[in-house]
């Protein structure tokens, strides 16, 4: 998500001397260094477009990934895919340009709305995986099929919905993206950045840090319960005819049945609390660092490095090639049909 005053990555990375042609434009001749780093964002944006599309064209393929929450993944995939396949590759010339601008106002327009679109719509996708696992853990018996599939399509909806109206304000008069210097980025109106950051980031930001505090205190009040009930065996019984022990047969079995179905779903809630921490944890550290100097940075009138912002800017980028893989690395299904899908190709 390209906010003012990002960086430009050859600017920084080269220590070469600047050049002028006759005409009196700059040539920034390129380090090793820089042309380096350059290579390995581009293998990022390669390498993040191919995943999530794999990860989509699993879900087209398996019928059984055709229903919740996979279509959470799969709206998550679609934005990642944006993020890779609009965003990131005019990102990387915008700079190669030095930051500025040569294909025109109405590209760069339609390049900060992707660009506040789908990375806002990447981190509530984010968040409404979180919630549904959440919901499936703490009220797994109110939560039923018909009910998480109805629930996660209003997320969905909401997702694109509110971030359909972050990037689309500036369109309508809410501060501009371009200027005449051959400068492209996200509206500077004060309202519209703290509007912007606190919709795309800071809401989201408590709503999941809020629930994975209650899926641990949900998993600690499981084990706590699981270790209160706990069933001791009787060392001996005596019964004299054969009809109570029947009874008392059927019974211990449905005992025993129980409780391996209990540790069964305790094992199963466990690997996804572990998901979810690790999806929020990775989330977290990608983004917090852009979204922290994009909100201090203007109100303490204070500047930071400029090569430290567009370190900030490219590892929020790089939340979009985490995604896929922290998923499909929890989930035996998504990696076996992904062998499946290589295998009928040889």
């Amino acid at each position: 998500m390209t906010y003012p005053n990002t960086s430009t990555l050859t600017a920084n990375f080269s220590g070469t001397v600047d050049s002028r042609d006759s005409g009196g434009n700059i040539y920034r001749p390129f380090s090793v260094f820089s042309v380096l780093t350059l290579t390995l964002l581009a293998m990022l944006v390669v390498a993040t477009f191919v995943w999530n599309l794999l990860v989509l064209v699993t879900i087209l393929r398996v019928r059984t990934f055709h229903r919740v929450p996979h279509n959470l993944v799969a709206s998550m995939a679609i934005s990642d895919v944006m993020v890779a396949a609009l965003v990131m590759p005019l990102s990387l010339v915008h700079e190669l340009n030095g930051r500025l601008w040569k294909l025109g106002r109405v590209l760069c327009q339609v390049w900060i709305s992707f660009d506040v679109l789908c990375c806002t719509a990447s981190i509530w996708n984010v968040t409404a995986i979180a919630l549904d696992r959440y919901w499936s853990i703490t009220r797994h018996l109110e939560y039923t099929l018909k009910t998480r599939k109805k629930i996660s399509n209003v997320m969905i909806a909401l997702t694109w919905l509110l971030s359909s109206i972050i990037s689309l304000s500036p369109l309508f008069g809410w501060g501009e993206t371009y200027s005449e210097g051959m400068k492209c980025q996200v509206s500077q109106e004060p309202s519209y950045t703290i509007f912007s950051t606190f919709g795309a980031f800071y809401l989201p930001l408590c709503v999941v840090l809020f629930v994975y505090w209650k899926i641990y205190k949900a998993a600690k009040f499981r084990i706590g319960s699981r270790k209160t009930n706990s069933i001791t065996p009787m060392a001996e019984v005596k019964e004299e005819t054969h009809q109570p022990q029947m009874v008392f047969t059927v019974r211990h079995a449905t005992v025993t049945f129980q409780t391996d179905g209990d540790t069964w779903r305790e094992q199963k809630e466990k690997k996804a609390a572990l998901m979810v921490g690790i999806l929020i944890g990775v989330f977290v550290l990608c983004w917090i660092p852009f979204f922290i100097t994009e909100l201090i940075v203007p109100l303490c009138s204070c500047d930071i490095p400029p090569i430290w912002k567009s370190i900030f800017l490219w590892l929020g980028y790089s939340n979009s090639f985490f995604n896929p893989l922290i998923y499909t690395a929890f989930n035996k299904n998504y990696n076996n049909a992904l062998r499946n899908l290589f295998s009928r190709q040889r």
